[in-house]
């Protein structure tokens, strides 16, 4: 048994904020996430088992049984989340990673006197740094888990935060407290819920993962009619708790029936394994296909499927070509190769070249311009 210290969280803390120094992670124009960082670690909203992949299912470690392991586990890196529940083998809950948390609230634009909406508590590091910049009574934080609430609550007494954590579907907002001039989410979604924007104050700011591949800020509209913005950055995001079951695996959808078409594709596919701007291209063209990949000494090979009845498996051989092999009612692999040309025909942008706008029966992703650029419906689930 090892137990963490006080002096051991201390480094473990003065180790991660090198390593924002180091890659300029701090914003400029939100200096005071910095000083609410050092002034509330995530250490102290940590509880006292976090849940460590093992490459094949979810092991506890707990601070009191293997402290340094927990530390390792709780300060792993700035990308690196810190998963806090696994129910029915699945990680619920986790603290984001310090690099997302910081970005996420650079983008809310937070102000002194703000009323701000959090929605997906968990252990409540976001609120009780929203709470630290905002004020006094002026955060409300929705959880949909009445153990996390109450935990939530705990830890915000005992550092002195007045926020008001409430049991509830986050989805819906809180209307009691409504409205708001910040609203911050989570977790990922698939579809802005219309009653967020409908919460928030005209001009009002909103940021929140959307498709759990990246995180996007919508400014409300005078009339309240629509919110729009820009995408923020990148990262990998737990969903809601309505979208987080496992979605059909690769070799479910296939099923053992043999493939019903064969052709060669002459593509190098490495980009899918490395190239985030072309990932996230392809979550916003494609939303109901999941890529898995895989590298060997042969290249880069992949696995789709549309969680439906369509699957395509794109296989790299040594001579550079890729074999493909299809079934179901869907052309996958055309559909990959049409939306992955399109992207370098449209001089392959990134994740800050697309936006998003909501609207009450309509919402649409954008590039370069949300009026005139190439837009794709988001996803209807």
């Amino acid at each position: 048994m090892t137990v963490i210290g006080s002096a051991d969280l201390t480094s473990w803390r003065a180790h991660l904020e090198a390593a924002m120094d180091a890659r300029g992670a701090w914003p400029r124009r939100s200096p005071w996430i910095r000083d609410a960082v050092t002034a509330l670690p995530r250490d102290r909203f940590a509880p006292d088992r976090l849940w460590r992949w093992d490459g094949h299912t979810y092991v506890p470690v707990d601070r009191y049984g293997d402290g340094e392991m927990w530390a390792r586990e709780l300060y792993a890196g700035l990308d690196d989340a810190a998963v806090t529940q696994v129910t029915d083998g699945l990680a619920t809950s986790s603290l984001s990673s310090t690099g997302v948390v910081v970005d996420m609230l650079d983008s809310l634009l937070l102000e002194p006197g703000h009323r701000v909406l959090d929605l997906g508590t968990g252990y409540a590091w976001n609120a009780a740094l929203a709470a630290h910049r905002a004020g006094p009574g002026q955060a409300t934080s929705v959880e949909v888990d009445p153990a996390l609430a109450a935990a939530a609550r705990a830890r915000l007494r005992r550092a002195q935060l007045e926020v008001h954590v409430e049991v509830g579907d986050g989805f819906a907002g809180w209307t009691a407290r409504a409205p708001y001039d910040r609203v911050i989410a989570t977790y990922a979604v698939e579809r802005v819920p219309w009653a967020w924007i409908e919460q928030c104050v005209p001009g009002g700011r909103l940021v929140t993962p959307w498709g759990r591949l990246g995180h996007v800020a919508l400014t409300v509209a005078d009339d309240k009619s629509q919110a729009t913005g820009w995408m923020q950055g990148l990262a990998q995001f737990m969903p809601s708790r309505d979208q987080s079951g496992p979605a059909p695996a690769f070799r479910d959808v296939r099923g053992l029936a043999p493939a019903e078409r064969e052709s060669l594709l002459s593509r190098d596919l490495e980009p899918l394994h490395a190239d985030w701007d072309l990932l996230f291209t392809l979550r916003v063209a494609l939303p109901d296909v999941l890529i898995t990949t895989s590298v060997d000494e042969d290249g880069t090979s992949a696995w789709l499927h549309d969680r439906q009845a369509s699957w395509a498996s794109l296989s790299a051989r040594s001579g550079g070509d890729v074999l493909v092999h299809e079934g179901g009612p869907r052309r996958l692999a055309d559909e990959l190769d049409t939306a992955w040309k399109a992207w370098v025909e449209h001089k392959q942008p990134g994740v800050y070249d697309y936006g998003m706008t909501v609207r009450r029966d309509e919402q649409y992703v954008w590039c370069h311009d949300p009026d005139s650029g190439p837009r794709w419906p988001a996803s209807t689930t």
